[in-house]
C-alpha cells in the first residue's frame, strides 16, 4: 500500500476542494457520502470523512503513549468520488463557466446550477 506521499511527479486536475459533499459511486463504499478533508493531486487522490478508513497498529510513540490499534482515514481515487448536486440528491460532475467580468466559477453537471 502506497502512503501519501508520491513517488511521480504528475499533478493531477482535481476539481474538487476541500469541504466539498461528495458520494462514492464506485467500490466497497458505494452509496456512503462524507466531506473531503484533504486533496493529494500528486496521487489523484482525495481524503473523505468516514470513508475508507483502516485499522493500522501502533507502538507506542509521543502522539501515542499508549499504543494500540488506531483507525485512519486513506485517501479514495478521485474517479471513484462524485460531487454531491443538492437539487437532485445525486452524484454530479463538476465544470466550469466563465461569467461576464471573466471570473470563472465551478457549476454542477447534471443542473447547470452554481457551487458553493
Amino acid at each position: 500500500m502506497k502512503d501519501i506521499k508520491s513517488t511521480t511527479k504528475t499533478v493531477f486536475k482535481i476539481r474538487l476542494k476541500k469541504d466539498d459533499v461528495v458520494v462514492v459511486r464506485a467500490g466497497k463504499y458505494k452509496g456512503q457520502s462524507g466531506k473531503v478533508l484533504a486533496t493529494h493531486p500528486t496521487l489523484n487522490k482525495v481524503t473523505v470523512e468516514g470513508i475508507n478508513i483502516v485499522k493500522k497498529h501502533m507502538k507506542p510513540n509521543k502522539q501515542y503513549p499508549q499504543g494500540g490499534i488506531i483507525p485512519l482515514t486513506k485517501p479514495i481515487d478521485v474517479s471513484k468520488v462524485g460531487i454531491l448536486d443538492p437539487a437532485t440528491k445525486k452524484a454530479s460532475r463538476i465544470g466550469y463557466k466563465i461569467d461576464a467580468k471573466g471570473a470563472k466559477t465551478r457549476v454542477f453537471k447534471t443542473s447547470g446550477k452554481e457551487i458553493k
